[in-house]
């Protein structure tokens, strides 16, 4: 069930931190809610909640604007399954995403039936609980260091990209065409590609095929790939030292 004003949060919200104790009143200095309790050592602790019925940029951007105000910030918005869209059912990421900056985030899913529910997805200050991903960190820089160049756009779609094992495959073909028929063996030898093995047998691009037990041959498309790319293995060439012909 949808709502048509985001006011219509306000009185979910507004019982649910009543319930933790929190004296809550609306439409103070620009925030929707302000909501004080005093801790154990009767300090005050302010909560801020800025409701919207989608989560959008402008929520975000406001939810930032008033941690300078001081204390917990939480954004507030409605659950609705029903909404589509880039971000409306992104709640994991949403969730992380508020943790980063340090701001609690709720839901509330409303029904024709029965009373609203609220849920509070991350508390304020709740810290991130995505680690880092170490195992694609790794693979990340390996890519960018096999890489001998920049040969895509940044931004591009619909193109092929020159990828790191792309490149293995070139030089392996490029090896298959100036020495003919030969084992893995041979072309990790011309080319420093130690996994030319693999890239030959597992042919990916097609580019390869077996001429023998053991031995494999360049085919059409192989060429035709060298000669798409040829500026591509001539960077690599002068890069090496190789000249046109086997070493």
């Amino acid at each position: 069930m949808a709502i048509k004003q985001e006011a219509e949060l306000y009185g979910p919200v507004k019982q649910f931190f009543e319930q933790r104790g929190y004296g809550v009143k609306s439409e103070i200095m620009h925030c929707d809610l302000v909501a004080i309790k005093h801790d154990s050592t009767g300090e005050e602790e302010i909560l801020i909640v800025e409701m919207k019925k989608t989560f959008n940029l402008a929520l975000l951007l406001q939810g930032v604007e008033r941690l300078r105000l001081g204390g917990h910030v939480v954004l507030a918005v409605e659950r609705n399954r029903k909404k589509s869209g880039a971000h409306n059912q992104r709640f994991g990421d949403l969730t992380e995403l508020c943790r980063l900056l340090g701001i609690g985030l709720m839901t509330i899913t409303f029904f024709k039936t029965k009373a609203p529910l609220v849920e509070m997805l991350c508390e304020p200050g709740e810290a991130p609980r995505r680690t880092m991903r170490r195992s694609r960190q790794a693979r990340m820089l390996t890519e960018f260091h096999e890489r001998t160049g920049d040969y895509n756009t940044g931004g591009v779609t619909g193109r092929k990209l020159m990828t790191a094992y792309r490149e293995r495959a070139l030089r392996c073909a490029w090896a298959l065409q100036q020495n003919g028929p030969s084992a893995p063996r041979t072309i990790t030898a011309l080319t420093d590609v130690r996994q030319a093995g693999a890239v030959l047998r597992d042919n990916y691009y097609g580019w390869f095929e077996k001429s023998s037990r053991g031995i494999y041959q360049l085919c059409e498309p192989g060429i035709a790939a060298l000669e798409e790319h040829a500026d591509i293995v001539a960077a690599w060439l002068t890069a090496s030292g190789r000249d046109s012909g086997p070493a």
